[in-house]
């Protein structure tokens, strides 16, 4: 199709569908067309519930000729071979993070969807909402000076106090490196460029976690990956970071702090789409408040930058040349830990600019 709202197919109908589903289906841009999962019920539960016309196995969406988009939203392990699937099948793919399990995957992925022509979106796109934009658009208006340092913070006792099945957020491709660094690092790497070396340092509290919730609540399992990572990041073109990702902390905190020459920006928690977003500049003696504007609209909208991208033939955002980088980033990290030294990074990424006035994700903009 070259014209009109654009076919989408939701493969995965688990606990990230439901705000996928919800924010794509209010959307007139894009028409939710099918959903898929290897429990075919839950696919069709999930499809009745948002109005969706189909539902089924893997297979048969992607048979479907007016789905134009696959949003994989499997569990990391099956990130890559769902893609692979959906561009064999001429579809272009949006994943859920990361967008693989390692970057010789990921790359995988992006040369087979460059020889078919098609695109390769992905998560995280929180940093399209308002609080991230309006962050990136004080942040070129020169609202601290020139970028001198990032002090980056996600840390918290773990997903298993609430998560129902939180075994695979401890395995191979998950931990808070993997499962909640996207957010962090994207926004980062959106906002300065890609990072050129890495050092780091992991742990690992406990060898066996307790499910805290659910019908499976009381079991225990075992934990396969470091579960306190701490990183330090220099960009090729910005500041350098300091980046604390933890699943072992009594205390929650999040947070984003750029220090530069004319004082420090406080960005909102980068797993969100609004602020508050603040200021403090040398001499002041408290934060104030910065205007945030933009959409809210949640999960989803990468998705729609990417349909909307692909009628124009302009670049979307949530690329995944952009996620490739991260997942480069990621590993590295992870083998800066385990060698105990520094290590380059030499991939890129692209720019991404930020969106442009007006944007709105309930306008019909595809006719």
């Amino acid at each position: 199709m070259s014209s009109g709202p654009v076919g989408v197919a939701l493969v995965g109908a688990g606990v990230i569908s439901t705000q996928y589903l919800t924010a794509l289906s209010t959307f007139p841009d894009v028409r939710v067309l099918a959903v898929a999962d290897l429990d075919v019920e839950r696919a069709r539960a999930a499809a009745d519930t948002y109005g969706v016309p189909a539902a089924g196995d893997v297979a048969s969406v992607l048979a479907i000729p007016e789905v134009e988009i696959v949003v994989n939203l499997t569990i990391p392990a099956a990130h890559a071979e769902v893609a692979s699937a959906a561009l064999q099948a001429g579809k272009h793919v949006y994943g859920e993070k990361p967008l693989a399990l390692a970057p010789a995957d990921g790359a995988k992925i992006l040369a087979e969807a460059q020889a078919a022509g098609l695109r390769v979106g992905s998560a995280p796109d929180t940093f399209l909402g308002a609080g991230l934009q309006s962050a990136a658009r004080a942040v070129a208006a020169g609202a601290i000076g020139e970028p001198v340092a990032v002090t980056a913070v996600t840390q918290g006792p773990g997903p298993e106090s609430w998560h129902p099945s939180p075994e695979f957020l401890f395995q191979y491709g998950a931990g808070p490196l993997f499962d909640i660094g996207p957010y962090y690092l994207t926004a980062l790497v959106a906002l300065f460029g890609p990072v050129r070396r890495v050092s780091a340092a992991a742990r690992q509290a406990r060898a066996e976690r307790v499910i805290g919730s659910g019908p499976k609540a009381g079991t225990s399992f075992a934990v396969e990956v470091p579960t306190h990572v701490q990183a330090l990041l220099d960009f090729a073109g910005g500041p350098s970071a300091s980046a604390t990702f933890s699943f072992d902390s009594s205390v929650p905190r999040r947070m984003i702090e750029i220090t530069g020459t004319e004082g420090t920006l406080s960005l909102p928690d980068p797993n969100t789409f609004d602020g508050p977003l603040r200021v403090q500049g040398f001499g002041e003696e408290a934060w104030r408040e910065l205007p945030v504007t933009g959409s809210t609209a949640g999960r989803g909208m990468g998705v729609l930058d990417m349909a909307r991208a692909i009628r124009s033939g302009a670049d979307h955002r949530a690329s995944g040349e952009l996620a490739q980088h991260v997942l480069e980033l990621m590993s590295t990290i992870t083998e800066a830990a385990e060698r105990g030294t520094v290590l380059p990074l030499e991939s890129g990424a692209p720019v991404v600019p930020v969106l442009p006035d007006g944007w709105d994700p309930a306008a019909a903009t595809l006719t």
